[in-house]
C-alpha cells in the first residue's frame, strides 16, 4: 500500500496571498455581474414588488420618501442579485483554498455538502419569495384598518425583502449544519432524533426572531426548518465519522493526489 506524503507547507505570508487573489476574483464575478444587471435595475425591483403589488388595492402604489431613491435602490438590489448570484463562485474559491488541507475521504464529502448548500440558500429565497411574501403580504394589507392606504416606501420594501431572503436562505442551510455537526463527531443522529422537541421549539424561536412578527411567517419559518432538520439527520448517517485507523488503512492523507 502506497501513502501519499502531505504537502509541503506554504509560508503564512503565501496563504494571505492566495486569500488575497481568490477574494479579488469574488469581487471581479460581482463586479462583472452587476455589470450585466445595471441596465435591467428597475425590471428586477419591478420584479421583487410584484408580490406586493398584487395584492395592493386597486390603485395602490409604492412611494419614494427620499429624492434619490427613485434611482439608487433599484441599482442597490441588481447588486444584491449580482452577489447572489456569484455565490457558487465564492464558494468555489473558498474549497480551492481549504481542499489542499482535507483529507481525500473529506473532499469527496465537501464536494456534494457545497453544492447542496448553494441549491439550498436559493430554495430557501425562492420558497420566501414565492410562498411566503404573497400570504405575509396579504395578511398585512388585509388586516390595515379602514380608511388606511398601505403604500410602503420602496426602500424600506428592499431592506425588509433582504432581511427576509437571507433570513429563508440560512434557515434552508439547517441539513448541512446538522450533517456537519454529526461529521465533526460533536453529534450523533440517534442524539440528535433524541433532541427532537427542543429542535422544534428552537425552530419557532428562531422564526420569531429572524421574521416580522407576525403568525405567519414565523410558522413559514420554523415548519420548514423543522422538516429540513429530518432531511439533515436521515442523511448525516452517511457521514458519521470513521476510526483514525480507518482512515491510515485506506492512506487517506492531506493532499493525495488521487483525490477529486
Amino acid at each position: 500500500m502506497r501513502v501519499y506524503p502531505p504537502p509541503p507547507e506554504q509560508p503564512f505570508t503565501a496563504h494571505l496571498v492566495e486569500l488575497r487573489n481568490r477574494l479579488l476574483r469574488v469581487l471581479a464575478a460581482v463586479v462583472v455581474i452587476f455589470l450585466i444587471l445595471m441596465p435591467f435595475a428597475n425590471d428586477l425591483y419591478t420584479m421583487l414588488a410584484r408580490p406586493l403589488l398584487q395584492v395592493l388595492p386597486s390603485g395602490g402604489t409604492m412611494i419614494a420618501t427620499e429624492v434619490i431613491s427613485p434611482f439608487l435602490i433599484p441599482f442597490k438590489f441588481a447588486f444584491m442579485v449580482a452577489v447572489f448570484i456569484a455565490m457558487p463562485v465564492a464558494l468555489h474559491q473558498a474549497w480551492s483554498f481549504i481542499a489542499p488541507a482535507l483529507f481525500q475521504r473529506e473532499r469527496r464529502m465537501m464536494i456534494p455538502l457545497l453544492i447542496s448548500s448553494i441549491l439550498l440558500f436559493y430554495a430557501g429565497m425562492a420558497f420566501a419569495y414565492f410562498v411566503v411574501f404573497p400570504m405575509v403580504f396579504g395578511f398585512m394589507v388585509g388586516s390595515a384598518p379602514a380608511g388606511v392606504a398601505v403604500m410602503t416606501d420602496i426602500s424600506k420594501y428592499l431592506d425588509f425583502v433582504l432581511i427576509m431572503f437571507f433570513a429563508f436562505g440560512l434557515s434552508f442551510e439547517v441539513p448541512i449544519a446538522t450533517i456537519l455537526v454529526v461529521w465533526a463527531g460533536l453529534v450523533t443522529p440517534e442524539q440528535l432524533t433524541a433532541s427532537r422537541r427542543y429542535v422544534i421549539v428552537g425552530a419557532f424561536v428562531l422564526g420569531m426572531l429572524l421574521t416580522p412578527p407576525d403568525v405567519i411567517s414565523q410558522t413559514m419559518m420554523a415548519i420548514p426548518m423543522w422538516l429540513l432538520f429530518e432531511i439533515g439527520v436521515f442523511f448525516s448517517r452517511m457521514f458519521v465519522p470513521v476510526k483514525t485507523e480507518d482512515a491510515e488503512a485506506v492512506g487517506d492523507q492531506p493532499g493525495d493526489p488521487g483525490a477529486s
